[in-house]
Parts: C-alpha cells; sequence; structure tokens
C-alpha cells in the first residue's frame, strides 16, 4: 500500500510539473503529496480562470524561485537558460561578447568589457548603457538580455547603445570567450611570486599549479596566493590546490548533512608541487566558500600565513540536480568543515529573526578549535586572518557607495574627463572627494544605508496610514541630517574611498592587469605578506614553526 502511495505521489509530482530531490525517509509523505495536490489545483484554477491571460511558464518560474529564496541564497532554481549561465561560471568558456554585463533600473549596462574580446574589440566601454540588440528594443524586453549576445562563432550582432546620453552604435562579432580562474600572475620581486585566483571553475587548479611552476623556474622562493574578491566554485578544486602545497593524503574539508550520503571527507590525492615555500593567503570580506576552504585548510595545517579582513563566512555545499525539460535545482546538501574541525559559516537560515532574516552567531559565542601546531582558530564568521588589517575592512559608506554605483557612476564622468590619463596614476587628493560629493549630489545618488532605508521604509508606512502630510516636516530634517552625517562618513573614509575610486580608475584605462600590475607595488595587504616573508622569524613564529 505504501509503495502505492509512493508511486502516486511520484507521478503527481511529475504531471504538475513540480520536483523534489532527496527527500528524508523520516519526512511524512501523506503531508508533502497533499501540499503538492493543493499547489497543483491553485496552479492550475488560477491560471484556467484569471481574468487576463496569464503566462505558466513565467508563474511558476517566480513560485519556485519565491519558495527556494525563503530557504537560503544558494538553493536555486535555474530555468533552461539559467542552465546554460551556470555551466559557463563553472566552465569559464562560452560564445558571446566577453563583457561582465548588469542589468539594474531596467537598465542594461556594461561594467567591464574584457581586454581583447569582442566587446572590447567593437569599442564598449564600461559605463555604456545597451538599448537595442538587433531589433529588439531592451525597454520592451523583460526577459534575460543577455541571451541575446550569444550565438554561434563569428555571429555579427548590431548594438544600439548610450555614452554619456549620447547615442552610438557597433557591430560586435561573437567569439569564444575564456574567463581565466588565473588572470594575473608574476614576480613582485626577486623572491616573491604573486597569484591571482579570482575563481574556482574547472581550470582552477591546473592555472594556479601552471603559474606556481612557472615562478618556481623563474627563481620565486615565496608566494602571494591573492583570493579576494573570489566568491567561490568548484570543492574539488579548492582541494587540488591545496594539494599544490601540502602532501598526498591530506585532509582537506569533510560535509556533513542529515543525508548520510552527503557525508564526506576530502582529501588530496596527489603528490605536492612545493610543502616547503612559505605563502601569504590574501582574503577579504567578498572571499567565500571555495577561498574559505583554501584559506582555512591552510591556516588549520600551518602551511600558510593568512593575511587581510575576516572572509565572507558561506559554510555551505551546493549540488545540482537535473529536472526534467533542461532545468536543474541547485541545493544546499550539508556544511563543510577545515581541518581543524570548524564550520565557517556566518548567518543561520533555519534561526531567522523577527524580520526573517537569518541570524549570525555572535562573536562571543564563536567556538574555539585547534590548527595542526596547536594555534587557535575560531568558527562562527568566516577565516579570521593570522595578519588582520584595520584598513583593509570595508566601512559601510563604502559598501553603500558601491553597491549604488556611485563610485562606478562617478569613474565613467570622470572617464570621459580625462581621456588622455593612457597609463598614468593619478593622486586623488580632497579635492577629489568634494568632487565626488559634488557629483553624487547632483545625480540624487541614494546611499540606502540601513538607517537611511529604514527611513524611507517609515514614510512609506506613514503614506499607507495617510499620516505623511503630518511628518514631512520631521521627516525632511532627519533626512537632511542623514544625509549631512553620511557625508561626512565620506570625510571620514575619505583615504577608503580614493582607494576604491582610483582601483576603478586604473580598471577603466589600463584593465584588471593594470589594476595587479599597480597592487604588486601599492597594496597594503602585498607589502605586509612581503615584511612577514622577509622576517622569517615571525612568519614561523605565526605558523609556530
Amino acid at each position: 500500500m505504501f509503495s502505492k502511495i509512493k508511486k502516486r505521489y511520484i507521478i503527481t509530482v511529475l504531471l504538475s510539473g513540480f520536483f523534489f530531490v532527496g527527500v528524508s525517509f523520516k519526512e511524512d509523505f501523506f503531508e508533502i503529496a497533499k501540499q503538492i495536490e493543493i499547489f497543483t489545483n491553485i496552479f492550475k484554477t488560477v491560471n484556467q480562470n484569471y481574468v487576463d491571460e496569464t503566462n505558466p511558464s513565467e508563474l511558476m518560474d517566480k513560485a519556485i524561485k519565491s519558495m527556494l529564496a525563503d530557504i537560503d541564497p544558494y538553493t536555486n532554481y535555474f530555468n533552461e537558460q539559467d542552465v546554460i549561465k551556470f555551466k559557463i561560471n563553472n566552465t569559464g568558456e562560452y560564445t558571446g561578447i566577453g563583457a561582465m554585463i548588469t542589468r539594474k533600473d531596467d537598465k542594461l549596462i556594461i561594467k567591464e568589457p574584457y581586454k581583447g574580446f569582442p566587446a572590447d574589440k567593437a569599442g564598449l566601454k564600461a559605463g555604456d548603457e545597451i538599448t537595442q540588440i538587433g531589433d529588439v528594443l531592451l525597454s520592451d524586453f523583460k526577459d534575460d538580455a543577455s541571451q541575446l549576445m550569444k550565438g554561434a562563432k563569428n555571429t555579427k550582432i548590431d548594438i544600439k547603445y548610450l555614452r554619456q546620453g549620447k547615442p552610438m552604435s557597433t557591430q560586435i562579432t561573437l567569439d569564444e570567450v575564456e574567463i581565466k580562474a588565473v588572470p594575473f600572475f608574476g614576480k613582485i620581486d626577486e623572491k616573491t611570486g604573486y597569484i591571482v585566483l579570482s575563481q574556482f571553475n574547472k581550470k582552477a587548479s591546473s592555472e594556479t599549479r601552471e603559474a606556481l611552476e612557472k615562478l618556481k623556474n623563474d627563481g620565486a622562493t615565496q608566494i602571494i596566493l591573492d583570493l579576494r574578491g573570489n566568491p567561490g566554485g568548484l570543492l574539488h578544486e579548492a582541494v587540488n590546490i591545496c594539494n599544490l602545497f601540502v602532501p598526498k593524503g591530506e585532509i582537506i574539508v569533510t560535509t556533513k548533512s542529515k543525508n548520510e550520503k552527503y557525508n564526506t571527507t576530502y582529501k588530496t590525492t596527489r603528490e605536492p608541487i612545493d610543502t616547503q615555500i612559505p605563502i601569504a593567503v590574501i582574503v577579504d570580506g567578498k572571499s567565500a566558500s571555495a577561498s574559505e576552504i583554501v584559506a582555512g585548510a591552510l591556516q588549520d595545517l600551518d602551511r600558510a600565513v593568512v593575511v587581510g579582513s575576516r572572509s565572507f563566512g558561506k559554510g555551505l555545499v551546493q549540488r545540482p540536480f537535473d529536472l526534467t525539460y533542461g532545468t536543474q535545482v541547485k541545493v544546499t546538501i550539508s556544511r563543510y568543515y577545515t581541518p581543524s574541525g570548524r564550520c565557517i559559516q556566518a548567518l543561520n537560515y533555519g534561526k531567522k529573526d523577527k524580520n526573517g532574516k537569518a541570524t549570525k552567531t555572535d562573536e562571543k559565542n564563536f567556538t574555539a578549535f585547534k590548527t595542526k601546531n596547536g594555534r587557535t582558530v575560531y568558527d562562527g564568521g568566516g577565516i579570521l586572518p593570522d595578519v588582520e588589517l584595520e584598513e583593509t575592512k570595508m566601512s559601510s559608506i563604502a559598501e553603500a557607495l558601491q553597491k549604488n554605483d556611485a563610485i562606478f557612476n562617478y569613474v565613467t564622468n570622470y572617464y570621459y574627463k580625462n581621456p588622455s590619463l593612457g597609463d598614468k596614476i593619478p593622486t586623488l587628493t580632497d579635492t577629489d572627494i568634494a568632487d565626488f560629493k559634488a557629483f553624487i549630489k547632483k545625480e540624487k545618488i541614494s546611499f540606502d544605508t540601513e538607517t537611511e532605508l529604514a527611513l524611507k521604509t517609515t514614510l512609506e508606512k506613514a503614506k499607507k496610514e495617510k499620516i505623511d502630510a503630518t511628518i514631512a516636516a520631521e521627516y525632511q530634517q532627519l533626512l537632511t541630517a542623514l544625509q549631512k552625517s553620511e557625508e561626512s562618513l565620506i570625510d571620514k573614509n575619505s583615504k577608503e574611498i580614493k582607494n576604491l575610486l582610483l582601483d576603478e580608475i586604473i580598471k577603466r584605462y589600463q584593465y584588471k592587469e593594470g589594476l595587479y600590475q599597480y597592487y604588486t607595488k601599492n597594496n597594503s595587504e602585498i607589502k605586509k605578506a612581503i615584511t612577514l616573508f622577509n622576517n622569517i622569524a615571525e612568519y614561523n613564529k605565526i605558523l609556530k614553526i
């Protein structure tokens, strides 16, 4: 009888176009089947009886994605187009225009054209707003516009765009695009090799190995591995990268789940390149997932000194599952633990506050663990560097300015005001900060700090309750005071903001490669790493060697 119920349940799921993966035997199958049946009936009733025409696929897409968003940000449904993008992220290869593009406020903006690829060759620049692709006006196109710029190699695409408000056009010839996991490596000085690892795609370990071997052959006797801004990727690639520096058979990461089949211990499987070469790993608040596995494992094994600011804190592992009609679901299946036994997940998505936000473990409740040599490390909130640099922590105002494209938009304006800068590195002064603040005010760029967002929410509630007129004067006073406070925060954090502005300026004229070249001579984290290398006694003391 039970098997019949189970079989009927599976058929119901398939017929409804719904999915369910990895059901525990402890689950209440009747309750699951009941809820799916209710959903199926609602979906059918709405589509058959709603006053206007509905789009069933769009409704289902939104329903599924909204449901999964309530679990955690990493459990995601991928429709056919999403699957293609997901595969590109993992391979780093596709046929397209070769540019980072974002859609914001219904505008399609070029964020970064990759050097030497089709968009760059066609003359597109960061800040260009694409308005038309072929015959398609983007103002009327609400789907994923990036798909209109993919296709067979050598396909020609006509593009219309706005540059500083001026209408322009160009033709792009699609080509194969390879996004390197290691976009830059080189020697900083006679002894120090520098490797930038920007993502963990399927070529991450092979590209890192190649860079390491070339640097060693060129005389490098100490290595800086830069994981800043690296959002992660493939777990096994993280293991393979650690394997370059630690012996075969070493535990790098362990995954644990309620489902025992996902409980796995990942060990190094190959002979290493070098188990003795001094290593400094640089991380920041945007180093996540596989980046934290590498940093955490090398820290726990006392194989590297970690430098910078606390990493993001993503200790969750996802696996994609193939569904019908070319779709997929990526499910969080387990937590991962570094060799010392710590999980560095910062947010608890199973425990939410009164506003529905995931809670964060208080630092006083972090648990202590021991590295291989007996050093104390902690769980609960990313990888805390062995050498933490206060000046590298991002302030809330800088975070808001980046999030709202204030820095990006200002530099776009700066680029066209200074067309002949070339490979010169400008020196930004307080005058530039004053100009930046004036630009923000002129363009009416909102900071959208937590306080500002809370104030705006209050006004919206007041409008609904029809009392906004009563508090209008007080609201404006508060808003003005807040804006003045935000301006003073810019002044207070002017050094940090100057650095962010300068980074973006260098990228505009010299691409990412130019920025990395600049870092090798001017970056505080890199300078600190070299100082440690030059004082080997201090380096060994940190690692208790």
